[in-house]
């Protein structure tokens, strides 16, 4: 009986256990694999339909369109810490393009100016009174008036002369006794420019004229009027300014590192806006030996033909002239589209694989800019492959996956949309979050900011006229942006990094503002804009304006390249789109 107890508990025992592997054992394997399937699903990248370039490491809602997020193909395993990958949905839909880097001879490729129509200095004239005296009567009426040499300007009463006539007719009759004082008399009046005709007709007929003439000495224009009727004025004192236009000049302005590209008698070809379909030959008449401290640029002239009035004195031309080398040596050139620029430095986007879309942010340093191309100086080498359509969304993307890009170039997690300012890493202090780790500001005087602030605020202006669609008022804003640039004091930086920072920044902003001011297509003007703001949202962090600015980002902008731009307001208004697409953006970044 107690061995048949035994039996029973044994079997008993091995009946459970064999259950428990049956019942948990299989589990136990599955719960394996669970987990595994677990693990992997972590490294999953979420994307957007709509907006490709959005990579995100969760699910959620689009942080541009708030569409749901579904799974993006492919992780990032295997990838450097600097590289991120795009899907070819995202290659395809932005139009993404890359170029094999090569060398290439720029001797004969045409570089452009920019510059404006001036006044030939040598032509122009100043009309003085050779007397003292008040002007009775004025016959030039407005500035632009035509005038002939020897044609009657205005009309003078002199007491001194006045006095002069008397001694003249005293003198005649003395002049067998006294000849040597008749001779003196006549040539005071010939010094106060009266001619033989005029002192014989006062010695002759004996009596004194109380007002004299004052005659066009040279043929132009009048281009200022010094005095008004009625005024006193004294011998030698400018009357009117008067410009030959027959021959102006072109002043065009050329930095300093392309100074040796130039020399005189270069043939130079002229275009303006005013006549889009004509060229205008002329040739390289002056190279300004003396460089412009304020602007770190020389003054190339050209003399232009002007017979036809073709040019006004204060009209926006382009020169296209033949870059002369100094030495024929091949240079590695990259399209002028590749390049992303801050002020601070210049990067390109390099696609790492061949065979897939992986990239890397690359810093290199330019040397001139040849027409559509840049030389590049260092940073990339031939043969190397580079984003050259598209940058601004393989920019966009590396942001939003926390990669090196040009607005942040330490890398980190960016945060999107209102959450905080661009470029902050997710555990960054709270006191780190009150600041951008794009570019360090640079301490400058308040005077400087205030210069800076005007430029903004015409930018701010352009910007709304862009949103309203109105080209006229552009262009005009544009011409405004221009004048307050022209009044920033570069004086006042006394740094040399700051000073380095605002020479490459400001012509890099008269460039763009200049090129918007001279046309009319409001698409021309949209291009140039996205180049303005990218510049300008540069200055704005370096130099700072006290007061809060918002950087906005729309990725379907310049054919879904992705563009930049600054406002007042967090408020979205799009200045690429108008009201097609006004609310079509998000704000990337708070500048304090």
């Amino acid at each position: 009986m107690k061995n048949n107890k035994i039996v029973i508990y044994i079997g008993i025992l091995v009946v459970g256990v064999l259950l428990g592997w049956l019942l948990f054992g299989g589990s136990s394997k599955k719960d394996t694999e669970h987990n595994h399937d677990a693990v992997a699903e972590t490294n999953q990248l979420w994307t957007c339909s709509m907006h490709p370039q959005i990579m995100q490491p969760e699910s959620g809602d689009c942080p541009i369109c708030g569409m749901d997020l579904i799974p993006a193909d492919g992780g990032s395993d295997g990838l450097l810490a600097d590289q991120f990958k795009l899907t070819e949905n995202a290659m395809a839909l932005a139009n993404i393009q890359t170029s094999i880097v090569g060398k290439g001879n720029v001797e004969g490729n045409t570089i452009k100016l920019s510059g404006k129509i001036a006044e030939n200095e040598e032509a122009n004239a100043v009309q003085v009174s050779y007397f003292a005296g008040r002007i009775e009567r004025l016959n030039v009426s407005f500035t632009g008036e035509e005038v002939r040499k020897s044609q009657l300007l205005a009309t003078i009463y002199s007491p001194e002369l006045y006095a002069a006539q008397q001694e003249l007719i005293t003198a005649a009759s003395l002049k067998e006794s006294q000849p040597a004082l008749y001779k003196a008399v006549r040539n005071k009046l010939k010094l106060w420019k009266l001619s033989d005709n005029q002192i014989n007709q006062i010695e002759e007929t004996g009596k004194v004229k109380e007002n004299f003439p004052v005659y066009a000495t040279v043929s132009g224009t009048v281009t200022e009027k010094l005095v008004e009727q009625g005024d006193y004025i004294k011998q030698g004192q400018p009357l009117l300014k008067i410009a030959n236009l027959n021959t102006v000049w072109g002043n065009f302005d050329v930095y300093e590192n392309q100074i040796d590209r130039f020399k005189k008698g270069q043939e130079v070809m002229i275009t303006t806006n005013a006549y889009p379909n004509k060229e205008f030959k002329g040739k390289v008449d002056f190279i300004d030996p003396v460089l412009n401290n304020k602007t770190r640029t020389v003054t190339l002239r050209v003399v232009l033909n002007n017979k036809d009035d073709v040019f006004k004195p204060g009209m926006f031309v382009t020169a296209n002239i033949e870059g002369n080398t100094a030495k024929n040596d091949e240079v590695l050139t990259i399209p002028a589209s590749a390049v992303m620029w801050t002020g601070e430095r210049s990067v390109v986007y390099l696609k790492t694989n061949p065979d897939q879309p992986i990239f890397e942010m690359v810093e290199i340093k330019l040397g001139n800019q040849i027409g559509n191309e840049y030389e590049v100086v260092e940073g990339i080498f031939a043969g190397n492959e580079i984003v050259t359509n598209g940058t601004f969304t393989v920019d966009a993307a590396a942001q939003l996956q926390g990669k090196k890009s040009m607005m942040n170039k330490e890398g980190g997690k960016v945060m999107t949309g209102h959450e905080g300012h661009l470029g902050m890493d997710n555990n960054a202090s709270n006191k780190e979050s009150d600041h951008t780790n794009m570019n360090e500001r640079l301490k400058v005087s308040a005077k400087f900011q205030e210069q800076l602030k005007a430029v903004f605020n015409a930018y701010i202006n352009l910007k709304d006229a862009l949103v309203k669609e109105d080209s006229k008022s552009t262009s005009a804003n544009a011409t405004t942006l221009l004048n307050k640039l022209n009044k920033v004091d570069m004086k006042l930086l006394s740094d040399n990094k700051a000073h380095n920072h605002w020479m490459s920044l400001e012509g890099e902003i008269k460039s763009s503002a200049t090129s918007i001011s001279e046309t009319s297509d409001i698409k021309s003007q949209r291009d140039h804009f996205k180049h303005l703001s990218s510049h300008l949202i540069n200055a704005v962090q370096l130099f700072g304006i006290n007061e809060k600015v918002y950087v906005e980002f729309c990725p379907m902008s310049d054919n879904n390249n992705g563009a930049y731009w600054l406002s007042k307001e967090e408020k979205v208004i799009n200045p690429y789109f108008g009201e097609a697409m006004l609310t079509c953006g998000e704000v990337k970044q708070v500048i304090e």
